[in-house]
């Protein structure tokens, strides 16, 4: 076989940045946010496949919370093409079922690349495709100016705000992303592994607040050697949704991260979710590649 499957180690954080960067270019994901999360994150499982010193595949498994009944849990499957056809790919899906089936797992849910050999691999192997995604990509240069907030509200980036304000925010909208994948730890994993990610820029992430609350976000990630930012998680809470709010805080982000030197925006969403679509296109977004979600029961 030439590899082995085995536990994810901080040690492994260069190896499986690389893997990100190879399957998906516009996502940020560096080794030292890679290493934090190895280090720090306890609701996930990951694995590598590992050839001697190389790291030639990735997986992990969102754990479920302990007193779930039958959940679905979100999987990953990550192996670069020039290493494929040698079975990693199935070894690390082997592995990471057999963890969720341990979990108490009822179902699986992996978002898989538009691409045939892709969506092959995920039918081969008993999985049904869903929703469609899409990844977009915005010239900087070309991004419209900020929008002002409506009256009453203010925009801030996070350096002016606490977790605590951000973490209730994301809560109210996390299960509302249509595909399943907008999931996170509990507060204080949150705290080590998303407010102190190490790709995180607070300078370059805003939010709108009316008093001290939160109303609508946009969390963004940055590498400056690319010269790209990603915007990791835009949300409005439900009771404010339908004011703009999401076009306030993405144009205020892009807006500072041209300013920053940077040159191109990267997002994805599900192809479905036409208000943020709509504010994407605003600012400039274009389709670049497209994905899907994908479920198996067990």
């Amino acid at each position: 076989m030439g590899f082995e499957v085995r536990t994810a180690v901080p040690a492994d954080a260069v190896g499986v940045a690389r893997i990100w960067a190879v399957t998906m270019p516009q996502l940020v994901k560096t080794a030292r946010a890679v290493e934090l999360e190895l280090r720090h994150g306890q609701s996930r499982g990951v694995l590598v496949a590992a050839d001697g010193a190389d790291v030639v595949g990735y997986a992990n498994i969102y754990l479920p919370p302990p007193d779930a009944r039958a959940p679905r849990v979100g999987i990953t499957v990550q192996v670069p093409p020039e290493v494929r056809r040698r079975g990693i790919g199935s070894a690390l899906l082997a592995a990471i079922t057999e963890r969720a089936v341990a979990t108490g797992a009822g179902r699986l849910l992996v978002a898989v690349r538009d691409d045939d050999a892709s969506k092959g691999f995920a039918e081969r192997h008993g999985f049904t495709l869903g929703r469609q995604m899409s990844h977009a990509a915005a010239e900087l240069s070309a991004v419209p100016e900020p929008v002002d907030p409506p009256a009453g509200l203010r925009v801030l980036d996070y350096s002016a705000l606490t977790p605590r304000q951000l973490f209730d925010a994301e809560i109210a909208v996390r299960d509302d992303d249509p595909s399943g994948l907008s999931g996170g730890p509990a507060y204080e994993e949150w705290v080590d592994v998303s407010w102190h990610n190490p790709d995180g820029r607070h300078d370059l992430s805003f939010a709108v607040l009316d008093g001290d609350q939160v109303l609508s976000f946009v969390t963004t990630t940055a590498d400056p050697d690319r010269g790209m930012i990603w915007s990791n998680l835009t949300g409005t809470i439900p009771a404010a949704r339908g004011r703009g709010l999401a076009k306030v805080v993405k144009s205020a982000a892009l807006a500072r991260a041209r300013d920053a030197g940077f040159t191109v925006a990267s997002t994805g969403n599900d192809a479905a979710n036409a208000p943020m679509l709509a504010v994407n296109k605003w600012l400039g977004y274009r389709v670049t590649s497209g994905a899907w979600t994908a479920e198996k029961a067990l």
